[in-house]
């Protein structure tokens, strides 16, 4: 499974921002104000923590009139307020679980929105000695050989549905060892605690970017194919609840995938950080991707 994560010559995130408001403002107010304006969405920690949100969904909300309410869950809760009809549209990262979901008839349709990668971070001495490593697995064998404090966020989110499956792939079962501790919590308060610990967890790529000066932990392994992290924007099953916005929950998803929508997840992050934190996949399949 190749990872896509060529570095694209792209312009700034404050100038895709603008973009996207000039657009906003210089289109008049919808014809007509939507009936149910308000929309639950359902989202990932990592997709809050970044910021992307706070500049998305501002626009979405100037160009279509409605409202949105971002709850940020991990994307299992965030499946499960699906399930029981309490979000109208869904922004996650857990691809297999998401299967799950669309096949049990909970979810009314599902689109690739974009990529980016997880990576393992950890102290500078790592005394694991797992910097570099080429796979995930490996670097993961070496920190459980040494017993090295492994901070896990243990909340079923998409994160750490992928850091379980690493573990498996690398035949460690960690629950209960000592050195294996859970947060309970989401990725930027993990990698916290993670740094008071002098500890090592995996992180998504953008959210450690916009932690990174809050936290002496640094990138160790990067790049492994088992890293690979993709989003969808899933449009809850509207049977699910007579509650559902499925107006709204329609035009949050094609809005995601809108050209100017995936320009401005190019963009965003290479201001600040020098490289985007999200790279566009609407259009393309999963195969595209190696899942």
């Amino acid at each position: 499974m190749a990872i896509l994560l060529s570095v694209f010559s792209v312009g700034c995130a404050g100038a895709a921002h603008e973009r996207l408001g000039a657009e906003a403002s210089t289109s008049s107010a919808p014809m007509t104000a939507p009936a149910n304006p308000d929309l639950i969405l359902a989202t990932t920690t990592s997709t809050q923590d970044s910021g992307l949100l706070d500049i998305l969904i501002p626009v979405f909300e100037r160009q279509t009139g409605y409202k949105v309410k971002p709850i940020a869950v991990g994307s299992g809760q965030a499946m499960m307020m699906g399930e029981r009809g309490e979000a109208d549209v869904l922004l996650v990262h857990a691809p297999d679980s998401e299967v799950v979901f669309m096949d049990a008839g909970h979810g009314a349709d599902r689109k690739l929105v974009m990529h980016n990668d997880f990576i393992i971070i950890g102290p500078a001495d790592d005394p694991a000695k797992i910097r570099g490593s080429a796979a995930a697995t490996d670097a993961l064998k070496k920190v459980a050989h040494a017993k090295a404090i492994f901070v896990s966020r243990g909340d079923n989110s998409g994160t750490d549905q992928l850091e379980k499956r690493v573990w498996s792939l690398a035949k460690i079962d960690p629950t209960g060892q000592q050195w294996y501790q859970s947060t309970g919590q989401g990725m930027g308060a993990t990698i916290n605690v993670a740094s008071e610990k002098n500890a090592y967890t995996i992180s998504d790529r953008a959210t450690y970017l916009a932690n990174k000066k809050n936290t002496k932990l640094e990138i160790l392994v990067e790049g492994s194919k088992e890293l690979l992290n993709v989003y969808h924007v899933i449009t809850v099953n509207p049977a699910k609840s007579d509650k559902i916005n499925k107006a709204g929950a329609i035009a949050f998803a094609e809005f995601m995938v809108a050209k100017e929508t995936q320009d401005a997840i190019g963009k965003f992050g290479v201001d600040k950080y020098g490289e985007p934190l999200f790279f566009p996949d609407a259009g393309k399949k999963d195969s595209d991707l190696g899942l």
